[in-house]
This record gives structure tokens, sequence and C-alpha cells, in this order.
């Protein structure tokens, strides 16, 4: 049976082109990575659960704190190549990401040590031009990020490759 995962995906519109709220995942698999590795706040459904509210939950546990206000756009869904399917919906909002602070999760670290380690589920939270999200965000949710793009009137193909912000520790948090 297929997994199914709900998120919340929220924009803001700047002077250049729009941002988006991504989150990094936490633990030491993803430690190194950066380019599509990056997410959408998002998590598992839980039995006979509605896909927003599910999606505010995952929210809350992801980044720390109640997503905004406002009447949120379904994105519709897409498949990670994990089979899982990623529900989304939209929002734009200037969220502050101040007091991100992700749930933590245990595995056993190093392998077969016996030991058990915690690691936040995402270790860092960032605001990205839409230009670069398309580069750090995992490639089974890049048709999320197309539809949004579509409804900001966005052609994601025409944008340039971006290079990384100089001083990206200045927008983590």
């Amino acid at each position: 049976m297929k997994k199914h995962s709900a998120g919340i995906l929220l924009y803001r519109l700047t002077n250049t082109q729009p941002e988006v709220l991504l989150v990094h995942p936490g633990g030491p698999f993803w430690a190194k990575k950066d380019q599509n590795a990056w997410s959408i706040p998002k998590g598992e459904l839980d039995d006979a659960e509605e896909l927003l509210p599910a999606a505010k939950r995952e929210f809350i546990e992801e980044i720390g704190a109640a997503p905004p206000d406002g009447t949120y756009i379904h994105l519709g869904q897409a498949k990670q190549s994990s089979g899982k399917v990623v529900h989304a919906f939209a929002l734009e909002s200037d969220f502050n990401l101040e007091n991100f602070k992700s749930n933590v999760f245990a595995m056993e670290w190093p392998p077969k040590s016996g030991r058990q380690q915690e690691f936040p589920e995402n270790d860092k939270a960032m605001w990205v031009s839409i230009g670069l999200a398309k580069e750090k965000l995992v490639k089974g949710q890049l048709p999320l990020l197309e539809t949004l793009a579509r409804r900001l009137n966005i052609n994601l193909q025409d944008l340039p490759p971006e290079t990384p912000d100089p001083d990206p520790q200045a927008r983590l948090f």
C-alpha cells in the first residue's frame, strides 16, 4: 500500500522573484547533502486523516510553530522515487523562522553500535528563491513547485540556474 504525506509550501513575494520555505532533513544520512535534498515541510498521514489538517499538523512538527492562517491552495500531488505520494498546499505568507525547532527522532548511530542517538527531523529551514528551490528540492517534489510557479505565472524552465547564497548561514534557521 502506498504511503501518503501532506505538506505546506509557503511562499512570499519579494522584489526579485518569489521565495519558498524549504526544510533540510536531519540525521547523518542527509548531513552532507544539499542539492536535491531539501523538502517542503511535510509528513505521513495518519489513518483516515484529511489532507489539509494533516499538512498543518506536520508543519507544527517540522517547523515548531503553527502554520499561518489563510486560504490554502491545493497544489495536487507528486510521487517521490520511494513511491510515497506527497500532497501539498500553498499559502502566501512572510512566515518568521526565528523560532524554528523541529521534532526529533532516535536511531542507532553509528550503525551496529547498539547506541541510540537523537536527531532533528529537519536540521535547517530557509527561504529560497523559486529558482534556487528547483535546484535544492528533492526531484519527486518538483511537480508541486512547478504547479505553484504556474499559479504565479512563472515558467521554471525559463529561470537560469542560480548560485547559492554566498553566506547561507545568514539565511538558515
